[in-house]
């Protein structure tokens, strides 16, 4: 097991900040999760059942994409194809190319990778992403100016201390839309911007060369080829343009909506740096991960399966290099070591109530002044 991860200082003044050094916390989950997997005899990596997963969810995504291409020949048969390739292609972001990305899946980095690339076939980066998210939103979580994952532009307002434009009023209502479009920014905007100007938000990252850039190319590419290129030669290009959408934009309101379920809810904390020292935190690492992540919906072994453990977002936010198949046992133990320290971690007990809260968030932050 990794320890507490120590946040790096990145290049921007602006990003420079410390937590309250009590690590109590951490060293008590740490020790019940050791003492689990000791007990268990278990792996905290990845084991069968991330396998059949992948191998279900990708088998699905590639039966789906060859029926929409290749059989599909009028609207009607076209579009449940869209919509469950698109359901698909988030599954193995959830399923594969997040825990990929942790290195979670296999001691053998080549593995990892191989899954992360996951995110690259669909588009995405993988290279981007683990700065992106599991180095900037994992350490600095909810933290405005800094995690790029509650930064919407002029166009949604998800923290308190950003500012407060007329139209966000109506932001708890057209958010689920411009979920959808955010993928298509993410393929063809985020990642391309972030690897030339080497910043990701306030936070420099090093532009990636050799392997690293060819593999970037490649994503690209594939996503080119598997969106546009393929599907050209067999449908016209009307058709071909709201394939893409309609994929993308289902992909993209499932992702974008079930992260912000974790961290842009009326539950979870958007602590502000510098109440007691510039730069300064007044929570340990541990406790703001708790403080500003919400699990939902535990219960439920089909959407814990479907999003990957992603509904137990608390307990994948402290420990990141523990395979999401470990996430519903680890919970109690995880409940166990922060009742001990009088701290209770936050949860809805469905999807609904969760979606409820985001609304509620979203429109919240549509009407109330910023704070500083």
């Amino acid at each position: 097991m990794n320890a507490a991860p120590v946040c790096p200082q990145p290049s921007a003044p602006e990003a420079r900040l410390r937590f309250a050094s009590d690590t109590s916390l951490y060293r008590s989950l740490k020790a019940e999760v050791t003492r689990y997997f000791a007990d268990t005899g278990k792996s905290p990596r990845a084991d069968w059942r991330f396998g059949l997963k992948a191998g279900i969810v990708v088998s699905a995504a590639a039966v789906l994409y060859a029926c929409l291409v290749f059989v599909a020949s009028a609207w009607w048969q076209a579009l449940p194809l869209m919509v469950g390739l698109g359901l698909a292609v988030a599954a193995i972001g959830f399923n594969v190319g997040h825990d990929g990305g942790h290195g979670t899946v296999s001691r053998h980095s080549v593995i990892n990778r191989l899954a992360a690339f996951a995110f690259d076939v669909c588009g995405g980066s993988s290279y981007v992403w683990r700065f992106k998210h599991n180095r900037i939103h994992h350490q600095y979580t909810n933290l405005d100016g800094l995690d790029a994952d509650i930064e919407a532009g002029p166009f949604l307002r998800l923290a308190p201390t950003q500012p407060l434009r007329a139209w966000h009023r109506y932001q708890h209502w057209y958010a689920w839309a411009l979920y959808g479009l955010l993928i298509v920014k993410w393929h063809f905007v985020d990642d391309v911007r972030d690897v030339i100007t080497g910043r990701v938000g306030a936070t420099r990252i090093p532009r990636p060369v050799g392997l690293e850039l060819a593999l970037f190319v490649a994503g690209k590419l594939i996503l080119l080829t598997l969106a546009f290129g393929l599907p050209l030669a067999f449908h016209p290009l009307g058709a071909v343009l709201a394939g893409y959408f309609v994929v993308a934009g289902t992909t993209g309101v499932v992702l974008s909506t079930v992260f912000q379920l974790a961290h842009c809810v009326d539950l979870a904390d958007f602590p502000t740096p510098g109440t007691t020292a510039p730069g300064q935190l007044d929570t340990s690492w541990a406790e703001h991960q708790i403080a500003t992540t919400v699990d939902f919906a535990r219960d439920s072994r089909v959407l814990g399966w479907l999003l990957g453990g992603l509904n137990f977002q608390t307990e994948h936010h402290l420990f990141t290099t523990v395979s999401h198949v470990h996430y519903r046992a680890l919970s109690p133990v995880f409940a166990r070591a922060c009742r001990a320290h009088g701290i209770v971690a936050r949860a809805q007990p469905s999807l609904w109530l969760a979606l409820q809260s985001h609304a509620r968030w979203l429109r919240r932050m549509g009407r109330e002044s910023p704070t500083s």
